[in-house]
């Protein structure tokens, strides 16, 4: 399975669609999830989601953590032959996809972390659980910055996950380099 996490103000369907466009994807079960805190885009009055805000955060997290976990119990039944779990986060939802691949009850065989960073409350045993992770980052992203990127790249090696780096040209976007990368990480994760 191949589960999405969106980033902030955007819905499920928009990490459905980047999921969908990764070659070798179709031969993948893909869920994407929405996050629980939804509200009105401005412009549009479409209705978006956010992970969380700073505001009562552990309870946010715990919230998260258990409605996701529950949303992959279901798939997971409904679904017998998933055998492992990609976790495939943008932006905010990157922090959504490590902690839900360091906390889950399935096998996990990675997570794709686009433009966002790892959540400070993961320590090194808790990062181990996650095993490989391709994180990605565009050279002109003013959101994830290039400190924090080589931060996290640090983070995930001291805690003995394999980790591939994937750093293209482009601002803070899922960009055509980023499907290429993730293409070839899924299908190692298939193996």
């Amino acid at each position: 399975m191949l589960a999405g996490f969106h980033g902030y103000g955007e819905d499920a369907e928009r990490q459905l669609d980047r999921l969908r466009a990764i070659p070798g994807s179709d031969g993948w079960l893909i869920v994407s999830i929405q996050g629980l805190h939804r509200f009105y885009q401005r412009q549009t009055n479409a209705v978006v989601a956010s992970w969380m805000t700073r505001q009562h955060r552990e309870l946010a997290i715990a919230d998260n953590n258990a409605y996701v976990a529950a949303t992959l119990d279901d798939v997971v039944a409904a679904w017998p032959t998933v055998r492992r779990i990609v976790f495939a986060g943008f932006s905010q939802g990157v922090a959504m996809a490590f902690r839900a691949a360091a906390s889950s009850a399935h096998p996990t065989a990675g997570v794709i972390a686009v433009g966002g960073d790892i959540p400070p409350e993961l320590d090194a045993p808790i990062l181990r659980r996650v095993q490989s992770a391709l994180v990605c980052r565009g050279s002109r992203d003013e959101f994830y910055a290039a400190n924090t990127f080589a931060a996290d790249l640090r983070r995930l090696e001291e805690s003995g996950v394999h980790v591939q780096r994937c750093e293209f040209d482009g601002a803070h976007e899922w960009s055509q380099a980023v499907n290429d990368a993730a293409a070839g990480f899924l299908e190692q994760s298939y193996r």
